[in-house]
């Protein structure tokens, strides 16, 4: 069977780009490309104003854009788009431009590399530049210092090019010295690895880790996410440039919108949205407080940049549209990338172009603009620029202090260039960083919190594990610390065991969620660990989270239950085992659903859940069970001694005449909680007198076959309900064919 999202999607697609489609077909006072122009067309934010930064000739068509240590703006360059014509020399680039003078324009234009092919990404470190091109991840180095690339060298391959807007893009450093980098719907990439191939079809977000080439999948999903970035407590958030789910909060692991082969999907946090490309936070003394931690991202078909106001909700959070930040009607302002600056000022990057993607007119269209681009600068009136900062000559002492600084840049910036020092002068950090720690003392404050975990980090991107700073952050006041420490523990699988499994039950759900993936994550008593979650309440994301790790363990979880073991570990819950066995739609479960139902321990909540999923899983028999269980709203507990509740030792049910083994130790045990005394089984055991069965208290042992277990007679049941249902219980596997039961009216 075809997988529905796909069949509706290229249409949904068609519908929502038919009208933009329909005006640039139509489209025909092309403004001049006069940057003054386009200047004066911007309505500003109140209290902000915009200059050029960079612009063409100097500069041209910018597709994404990174900051590096030195405060250089590296740019991925490409003319080619969207398509090379037959016989053209691939030529794309990647420029380098500066402002060396500190006037807020960049006089100086570099051309690290050309001869690149569509370049959709670029990442500045480790001696040179990442660059996403087409197929492959590369790293150009400059090794001679004379700010051009002087080597190349394939770092991954095998990432897929079916759509050149969709391929690999997105590069980013996250607060973990780990490089992430993302690719949409149309791309299938199968990448070899030191650690085995690594696949991911469709869009997603890939987590890599250069020192190690460790890559793995951190989510999937999305259209075309061409925004991804981490908040000040390393939350991940990300923005879809042809979705319409607004701002997505990401849960490690999870799928979103389009992705295949999961069958639940979280959405974003503003559904109905626009479509957005790029993403920045921002931080930092020169822009006003109100805007600290809020969300910017480009609305490029309205010629606009866009500014989300984001908080707290639950495990996950809200996002509320703020006015704009940049609005205009010159139809060839296209933002497309947003970031920080080490002044503390945001600049855009301005793909200029009356036409924008590649599926709504002609590739060859004449009015595609293959030359012009620009850089915007937004600032704040009358706010003092943050004082820049030389980093990469910076000492250590005085980088470990820049990791307490409010600006983001400034903090993410200054552990880059800890993480990329000589190996042999890590001693001497880990020395800054330990007096560093002393210099913070016990204080539980959150300025001090939030420097430890800083200092967390940096251990993480210089590959050297903390465990008593991991245990102290995991129990640290302040719980968005306690949440990113549980998502540092996740990788540090030897450390913390018995603190972050305790988070599982955090007074915070953010915590528990992160807890709970990270336990996942680690591999070691998932099950009983994050299911002890289910005892606290739960928000959408949290069970969504819940249900994703026991989907994952299914493979091992549903052997186990296939060859008899249906409490699949010791110290799991039966509330626990519910939730597992309802995490996927296999007949296989509907045994041990069964089972839980006899114990009598379910709460209402639970025995509900179990009841639905007989339901959508069951046989007739189980069918007339799960329609005589609902209709019991109030029931009576279980009484120990009136019949034995231990259905897991009982065969499976079937209607069959095959033998059973003799089970002469063994108790019937029919479920007790309902709304009245019926007798709601008869168990029928076939073809083996040898069988024998303890009755239930105040009944009399029935004959040897078939064996009946039930509570007292019913007094207070309707002729209907006082009738028997009647199951077979031969000695047969699982998983030769659905579970069934007659019931015999």
């Amino acid at each position: 069977m075809r997988n529905p999202i796909r069949t509706l999607l290229p249409l949904t697609l068609v519908l929502a780009t038919a009208l933009p489609a329909m005006a640039q077909r139509g489209l025909k006072n092309i403004p001049p490309p006069d940057p003054e122009i386009e200047r004066k067309s911007f309505l500003v934010a109140p209290g902000f104003e915009v200059n050029l930064y960079a612009s063409d000739p100097k500069i041209a068509k910018p597709i994404q854009m990174n900051f590096d240590a030195a405060g250089r703006l590296w740019i991925a360059s490409s003319e080619t788009y969207p398509q090379i014509k037959p016989g053209q020399k691939a030529n794309d680039r990647i420029l380098v431009v500066e402002d060396t003078d500190g006037d807020g324009r960049a006089e100086k234009t570099t051309v690290f590399a050309n001869g690149l092919l569509i370049p959709t990404g670029v990442a500045p470190g480790d001696g040179g530049c990442y660059v996403a091109n087409s197929t492959e991840l590369l790293h150009l180095g400059d090794s001679n210092g004379d700010g051009r690339a002087d080597t190349s060298r394939v770092v991954l391959s095998g990432f897929g090019t079916e759509d050149t807007h969709h391929i690999l893009h997105t590069l980013r450093w996250g607060p973990d010295g780990r490089l992430y980098l993302n690719q949409s719907i149309y791309i299938h990439s199968h990448i070899e690895t030191p650690w085995g191939i690594r696949r991911l079809n469709a869009g997603g977000i890939w987590r890599f880790h250069p020192e190690t080439m460790r890559l793995e999948v951190l989510a999937r999903g999305w259209v075309n996410s061409w925004g991804h970035h981490h908040d000040r407590f390393g939350q991940s958030f990300v923005t879809d440039g042809a979705g319409g789910e607004g701002i997505n909060h990401l849960v490690p692991g999870a799928a979103y919108v389009t992705a295949v082969g999961v069958p639940r999907r979280l959405k974003g946090l503003n559904p109905g949205s626009p479509k957005y490309c790029g993403l920045e936070i921002v931080s930092g003394t020169h822009l006003p407080e109100d805007w600290r931690g809020d969300l910017l991202t480009n609305d490029f078909r309205a010629n606009r940049v866009c500014r989300f106001k984001v908080t707290g909700s639950g495990s996950s959070y809200q996002a509320k549209l703020m006015p704009d930040v940049i609005r205009t009607k010159h139809v060839a302002f296209r933002p497309i990338d947003i970031k920080m600056g080490p002044d503390g000022a945001i600049y855009i990057a301005d793909w200029y172009n009356p036409i924008i993607q590649h599926g709504e007119v002609d590739f060859r269209d004449p009015r595609r603009d293959h030359v012009h681009g620009r850089i915007w600068r937004l600032t704040a009136k009358g706010r003092p620029l943050v004082k820049r900062q030389d980093l990469p000559k910076a000492s250590t002492a005085r980088l470990v202090n820049n990791l307490s600084a409010s600006e983001l840049w400034i903090r993410r910036n200054s552990r880059r260039v800890l993480q990329e020092r000589p190996r042999d002068t890590r001693p001497q950090t880990l020395q800054a960083l330990a007096n560093r720690l002393a210099e913070l003392g016990n204080a539980g404050t959150p300025a001090n919190e939030s420097t430890a975990l800083e200092i967390l980090w940096t251990h993480q991107a210089l590959n050297t594990p903390a465990p008593q700073l991991l245990q102290r952050l995991l129990s640290a006041n302040d719980p968005r610390v306690r949440a990113a420490a549980c998502r540092v523990a996740a990788y540090w699988t030897e450390l913390a065991g018995d603190t972050l499994a305790a988070r599982v039950q955090d007074p915070h759900p953010r915590v528990r969620l992160e807890a709970v993936r990270a336990i996942a994550r680690r591999g070691h008593d998932v099950l009983p660990l994050t299911m002890a979650a289910l005892a606290m309440d739960r928000d959408t994301s949290l069970e969504y989270a819940l249900w994703l790790t026991a989907w994952e363990q299914r493979g091992d979880w549903l052997e186990k239950l296939k060859t008899g073991n249906r409490l699949l570990h010791e110290r799991l819950a039966d509330p626990g085992r519910l939730f597992v066995f309802s995490s996927i739609k296999d007949p296989a479960v509907v045994p041990a659903v069964l089972d839980l139902l006899g114990r009598g321990e379910l709460s209402e909540t639970d025995r509900n859940r179990a009841v639905s999923l007989l339901a959508d899983l069951g046989g007739p028999g189980q069918l007339r069970i799960a329609l005589d269980m609902a209709l019991n709203d109030s029931t009576p507990p279980h009484r120990p001694g009136t019949c034995s509740t231990h259905w897991p030792e009982l065969p499976d049910p079937v209607v069959s005449n095959h033998p059973v083994r003799s089970r002469a130790s063994r108790p019937c045990s029919p479920p007790t909680r309902r709304r009245c005394n019926r007798p709601p089984f008869v168990v029928q055991v076939s073809g083996n007198s040898n069988h024998s069965a303890p009755p239930c208290r105040n009944l009399p042992p029935s004959p040897a076959h078939p064996v009946t277990c039930g509570p007292r007679p019913s007094t207070a049941c309707p002729p209907w309900a006082a009738r028997p249902v009647v199951l077979n219980w031969p000695n047969w596997p699982i998983n030769s064919q659905r579970p069934r039961a007659d019931s015999r009216r």
